[in-house]
């Protein structure tokens, strides 16, 4: 049996909801040595959008992602806002040279926007607030191994015939 093709308004509704659904996981309550190993979420989620769709999803949505963030985890205005827009250049970047998407080359290239998110974030916060979360390594290392969760959970949305 074939599968129909999602509408354009179908995939922007699948988009929103996966956002949706990684805000819920970032602001989920946990144990505060737990709560180091959450992956982030919503960025891992940005990322996958800006990948795989990026006419729906590009820097302005990376602003506005990041914005949210910002305001779900009560970091300054601005700061992941900021770091979300700069990966989202960079991902914009590879893009241009990236001539067939499979899995393997997809976590590549979200684990350099993961690396990049998480370089910038500590350089603004460094800059701004003097403060470096050290601890922010391991949720960077969790994201980048969890990824391919997120390419499983969304590509079957992409693919549908």
């Amino acid at each position: 049996m074939m599968k129909t093709p999602l509408s354009p308004l179908q995939s922007l509704m699948v988009v929103i909801a996966s956002f949706v659904v990684a805000s819920v996981i970032n602001i989920y309550p946990m144990g505060l040595d737990a709560s180091l190993l959450r992956p982030m979420a919503l960025i891992m989620v940005l990322i996958f959008w800006l990948i795989f769709k990026p006419s729906y999803v590009g820097v302005i949505t990376a602003f506005a992602i990041g914005i949210i963030s910002d305001l779900l985890l009560d970091t300054r205005l601005g700061q992941q806002a900021f770091a979300a827009v700069i990966m989202a250049f960079s991902i914009r970047f590879m893009g241009q040279y990236i001539k067939q998407l499979n899995l393997s080359v997809a976590w590549t290239v979200a684990t350099i926007g993961l690396i990049v998110f998480q370089l910038t974030l500590w350089g603004v916060q460094y800059m701004t607030q003097n403060i470096f979360f050290t601890s922010a390594l391991f949720s960077l290392l969790v994201s980048i191994v969890t990824w391919p969760l997120v390419y499983f959970a969304l590509y079957r949305f992409l693919r549908r015939y």
